[in-house]
């Protein structure tokens, strides 16, 4: 699961506006402004016949500042990315 749906920075991230954008999710900013400090990112690929499903988390960086329950509080009612 993506770290960053629990952190401070979330909605102002460029790497997680990268994330949504691979994931073709609609963005919590069109203008992040804040670039985290050396973010790892996995990446899962899964095949399903001829489909090729790639998912792509960010499992750690050094600017994470925890605040549960984030992106919820910007998005209430929906789904939160697993």
């Amino acid at each position: 699961m993506c770290i960053c749906v629990n952190c401070h920075y979330v909605d102002r991230c460029i790497t997680y506006h990268a994330v949504e954008t691979q994931h073709e999710q609609p963005h919590l900013t069109e203008d992040p402004n804040f670039e985290p400090i050396e973010p790892s990112i996995n990446v899962n690929i899964r095949t399903h016949e001829d489909i090729i499903e790639m998912e792509y988390d960010v499992v750690g960086c050094v600017s994470f500042k925890r605040e549960m329950g984030k992106w919820a509080k910007l998005r209430p009612g929906e789904l939160v990315p697993t």
